[in-house]
């Protein structure tokens, strides 16, 4: 199955196109042409040259005719691109995709209780799981009073990615947003590499791809950075704006789940916000969660809804009945 974002020539393609149409000839050091340039970035001929590969065959890999390379390739092509780590592991990626771990499962997500028990635990650091495709799979109070009740909302909805875009008080949240959103995009991109084609994730991409332009811009746009640490300038509705420093954990038995812990030092404002925001998350009764247990309180609410329903319209058979039990014995009805 094609990949819903990627061209005819494929995500190497793409991705490869991408990449030159952003490097100038001074980038890397060659002299300009005197001339304009009919598109933006190197011509494939200069990326070749840099690259110490054949003009054809990099046209070939970037018309996607060629849908691979060996590594020595790909790392003098990352260099000629002026590629970051991060980039040039997606762009192995994108050409080795059979040699990338499985990222695909069998659509659980499972969280160890360990791991539950310690986001529970931790008092005053907003803290949330990460699985693929960032959908958010567990987390604590304080990330609920942060991003709004992430057990109530629907399974679907409950995506960092989708919620950066489509959520109002996330995007408020975000001092930041554009900074942070195009973040989102990069880490997306990088985390899902050659693996497009699944079901979840196209129709991810494909809502929001309709819904935001900047994502849709951003998306095309092949960003391709993994940050595991920061800082974000939040103002939510009840702490005020404040501001926390992040950091991803990558669980080492499950590589397609991340840690997010947001902290701030102990005696700051940002950390008096915290505890505010925690007081507040008491009175209204959040807690932390999984996906797991979300799931199975709706379930049970679904029930309970369907056991009242039932027993609502037993009630109105005994009444519409109740008149002949009122006859004395031996009495007719008729």
């Amino acid at each position: 199955m094609q990949p819903a974002d990627a061209s005819p020539r494929g995500l190497l393609g793409d991705f490869l196109s991408t990449r030159r149409a952003l490097i100038t000839a001074s980038d890397v050091g060659l002299p300009e042409t005197g001339y304009p340039r009919r598109v933006p970035g190197l011509r494939r001929e200069e990326v070749a040259q840099l690259a110490g590969i054949s003009i054809d065959y990099y046209t070939r890999l970037e018309q996607g005719r060629v849908r691979t390379a060996s590594r020595p390739v790909l790392y003098a092509i990352g260099r000629a691109l002026l590629l970051n780590d991060d980039q040039q592991r997606h762009l192995i990626q994108l050409a080795h995709p059979d040699d990338a771990t499985d990222r695909r499962g069998d659509g659980r997500q499972r969280i160890k209780p360990q791991v539950e028990r310690l986001l529970a635990n931790l008092v005053d650091t907003p803290a949330v799981v990460f699985g693929r495709y960032l959908d958010i799979v567990a987390w604590n109070r304080l990330a609920a009073a942060l991003l709004g009740d992430l057990a109530a909302m629907k399974p679907l909805h409950r995506n960092y990615v989708r919620m950066t875009f489509l959520d109002p008080h996330v995007r408020s949240l975000l001092v930041d947003w554009k900074e942070r959103a195009q973040e989102v995009v990069s880490a997306l991109r990088l985390a899902v590499g050659a693996d497009c084609d699944q079901p979840r994730l196209q129709e991810l991409v494909g809502e929001l791809s309709v819904r935001d332009q900047d994502f849709r811009t951003w998306w095309a746009q092949h960003l391709v950075t993994m940050r595991t640490s920061g800082r974000s300038r939040l103002d939510h509705p009840v702490a005020g704006r404040f501001s926390v420093d992040w950091q991803v954990l990558t669980c080492v038995e499950d590589p397609q789940q991340a840690i997010v812990l947001m902290s701030a030092p102990a005696g700051t404002p940002d950390n008096a916000a915290i505890r505010k925001l925690d007081a507040w998350a008491d009175r209204q009764g959040l807690t932390h969660g999984t996906a797991a247990t979300a799931a199975t309180a709706a379930t049970s609410v679904a029930s309970a809804a369907s056991a009242a329903s039932a027993a609502s319209a037993a009630s109105a058979t005994v009444v519409a009945v109740s008149p002949s039990a009122t006859l004395p014995p031996g009495g007719d009805s008729r």
